[in-house]
């Protein structure tokens, strides 16, 4: 008989668990797809194979429980490749999209594999599409060696957060890492050592769910990864391995060495889109076997409701969709170890089916009270591409958010607009005028300056536009509203003054970025000033553009070694504070802060007002600290705060407008600083520290 010849179901199978699970007498699969009126599952010989060399019938009667079709296959394991064809009726008006010419991933599959001539057309395309499709692949999740490793938990207080995109990373011929191995997880451990030396504690991963690259703008591709095609498959074009489970068993390698490195791994996960996008779309997986369970649709079901800015939004309060999204963060956590998730528009999971924003939503409370997730990082990023905005009122007690309004706050003030020094007040000691009214930890603000989507820090201060040009979009992509100066000249220049302006600039932000309480994140390659050439929207862009230049770290060895030193104030190494055992979020956070202008005791909060200072005491009084921030384009003359007999002379630990390597240093090589004045120059940021002379003595009174 034929090779392709429809064949009995061998085995009835069971519902639960769904996708692909490995057993002594088989595999078992399991699918939902409620309407649906027959599935077929497809197993395939090669990824590149026109015809499934197998196709199972499944049984209306036996292999179908409620809208679950299931099967158990004996005779194969790990490695086989599979997929569905699934049968039902094609009304688009009804939000029914059933097309059994469609090959359908398992959205449950644990891995999968891209044939040679993978095609996103003829996905979209009437006819069969077999041959181009991409298949999922049975994987045994149960056979790898940990070999004892955990999540880390490390606190929020201790945290500092490194974005940076798996391919990026390693891919520029810079990096030093083999061919074979540039832009993977294996290329990415090889470059462990720099991050444990930048100091960073974890790094958060541009989305590493299998996604779709060809989803791009004519001629170019989807680089950054939002685009999913599977919620639990890491994404194969990030393996060095050939075989079909090596993306499986290299992201877990890598996960591993990070963690004994002591370093987090945060996801960035996208639930509330998929590639398969609008109406015109193609069909991957989702809208072939149910398409209204786990799509939000307008009235008229034949189009999609779009939140997201991405051509479709994820039902996500709809049960069935709320178990996937549970399910893929168990198994991320579970099985995976990854210690935090960062969730991409996350607002748009409090909409219901009719995208209105839901007071209590279900998903959202599902994983802020789910045990398994109690101890795991969960950041919001607390908007949509509607308008809905929640930062400051994101729902429940655990979620961390990322701070937009730091961001945008820190960029106006050291931009030098006006009307800024109260808000930037807040956003150093963790943002109360948002977050205080929850009496939350104030780690609950991620604060940052830049990440993947906007400038980079060298272009915040190299451009006052964005030059999208590259994107094929006649530059029309990308916010207009980046709050940057380029401190004189568009662009790259040889001006020496510009130069020396934009670097005392570039450590202003990370100042303020790392000293701030909350929970500090920087953007790969801030820390050397990588550029993308005035691209705020490189999604698109796998290339010299996005990739980290690893000889930038050379170029730019002043901002590279003060990066590294200010994380090292931010972990207390190297300073006084970091006998007491307390974190500098800590410190800032429980002490007194007593404001200044360039006066004592006289903070000019008014609307034309670019300077602030500000002085703490660490607890026991064995310690001071004065922050004194200059945001005018003219020197101003601070007044030092009264010391007393009991301290040391203040020491200059960081002056910005010094060149390195005088701009930081530790305290041991910190200069004393007499007077009753210091002199902060145009646009610069000082830091001075004193201590008790007798430290015991002074804890006791």
């Amino acid at each position: 008989m034929s090779r392709t010849k429809k064949e009995p179901p061998p085995g009835c199978g069971r519902s639960y668990p769904l996708g692909a699970t490995v057993f002594r007498d088989g595999v078992n699969f399991s699918v939902f797809s409620k309407g649906s009126e027959a599935v077929q599952l497809l197993l395939f010989d090669s990824v590149d194979a026109p015809k499934p060399s197998r196709v199972i019938e499944l049984d209306r009667r036996a292999n179908r429980t409620y809208h679950y079709w299931h099967v158990l296959v004996p005779g194969i394991s790990a490695g086989q490749l599979y997929a569905y064809r699934v049968t039902g009726p094609f009304n688009p008006e009804r939000g029914l999209r059933f097309d059994p010419d469609k090959v359908l991933l398992d959205p449950y599959g644990r891995c999968i594999d891209l044939p040679a001539g993978y095609s996103r057309t003829a996905a979209c395309k009437p006819g069969d599409n077999a041959a181009t499709a991409i298949k999922s692949v049975v994987a045994d999740i149960h056979s790898y060696d940990w070999e004892g490793d955990a999540p880390l938990r490390t606190p929020f207080a201790k945290t500092i957060i490194y974005e940076l995109h798996v391919g990026g990373f390693t891919k520029h011929p810079s990096s030093g890492i083999a061919s074979a191995r540039s832009g993977t997880y294996a290329g990415l451990v090889e470059k462990i050592p720099y991050l444990c030396d930048l100091g960073v504690s974890a790094v958060e991963l541009l989305p590493v769910f299998a996604f779709d690259e060809q989803d791009g703008p004519p001629g170019l591709c989807n680089y950054w990864g939002y685009s999913p095609i599977s919620f639990f498959a890491p994404h194969p074009g990030y393996s060095s391995r050939l075989d079909p489970l090596g993306a499986l068993e290299e992201f877990r390698d890598m996960v591993k060495a990070l963690h004994r490195a002591g370093i987090e791994v945060l996801l960035d996960v996208v639930y509330n889109h998929t590639a398969e996008i609008g109406a015109d779309g193609p069909t991957f997986c989702f809208r072939g076997l149910s398409n209204e369970e786990y799509y939000i649709l307008e009235s008229d079901k034949s189009r999609y409701s779009d939140y997201t800015g991405c051509g479709n939004t994820m039902n996500t309060n709809e049960p069935i969709c709320r178990r996937l999204i549970l399910d893929s963060l168990h198994y991320w956590v579970r099985e995976m170890h990854i210690d935090g998730f960062r969730f991409d528009l996350a607002s748009i999971l409090s909409r219901d089916k009719s995208g209105h924003p839901m007071p209590s939503p279900p998903i959202l409370w599902d994983i802020e009270s789910d045990p398994i997730l109690a101890n795991v990082k969960m950041i919001a990023e607390a908007w949509d591409a509607a308008g809905l905005y929640q930062v400051g009122t994101f729902i429940g007690d655990s979620w961390k958010e990322w701070n937009g309004r730091f961001r945008d706050d820190i960029r106006a003030f050291l931009k030098g607009d006006n009307g800024r020094v109260w808000a930037v007040a807040q956003r150093l000691l963790g943002s109360p005028d948002m977050y205080g009214h929850e009496e939350r930890e104030p780690e609950q603000s991620i604060n940052f300056v830049t990440c993947h989507d906007g400038f980079t820090l060298n272009d915040l201060v190299s451009y006052n536009t964005k030059h999208n040009e590259g994107n094929n979009q006649q530059n029309r992509d990308g916010s207009d509203d980046n709050l940057s100066w380029n401190c004189g000249v568009e662009g790259p220049t040889d001006d020496p003054e510009i130069e020396r302006l934009r670097n005392r600039q570039v450590k202003n932000f990370l100042t303020l970025a790392l000293l701030s309480v909350g929970t500090p994140m920087l953007l790969m390659g801030d820390e050397m000033r990588r550029s993308q050439n005035g691209n705020n929207n490189a999604f698109c862009q796998d290339n010299e553009i996005s990739w980290m230049n690893w000889e930038l770290a050379i170029k730019h060895a002043d901002n590279h070694r003060f990066a590294k030193m200010l994380i090292n104030v931010r972990r207390n190494r190297e300073f006084p504070t970091e006998r007491l055992n307390i974190t500098l979020n800590e410190l800032l956070h429980n002490q007194p802060v007593f404001w200044h202008g360039v006066g004592l005791n006289a903070p000019d909060w008014g609307y034309e007002s670019h300077a602030i200072a500000a002085t703490v005491t660490v607890p026991g009084n064995i310690l001071l600290l004065s922050i004194m921030i200059n945001a005018y384009w003219e020197t101003l003359s601070f007044e030092i705060p009264f010391r007393g007999d009991a301290y040391e002379p203040w020491r200059r630990c960081i002056d910005t407008y010094l060149d390195g390597p005088d701009d930081i240093l530790t305290w041991p090589q910190a200069l004393p600083v007499e007077g009753h004045t210091y002199e902060v120059r145009p646009r610069s940021i000082v830091l001075l520290i004193t201590r008790a002379l007798n430290p015991e003595t002074t804890m006791t009174t």
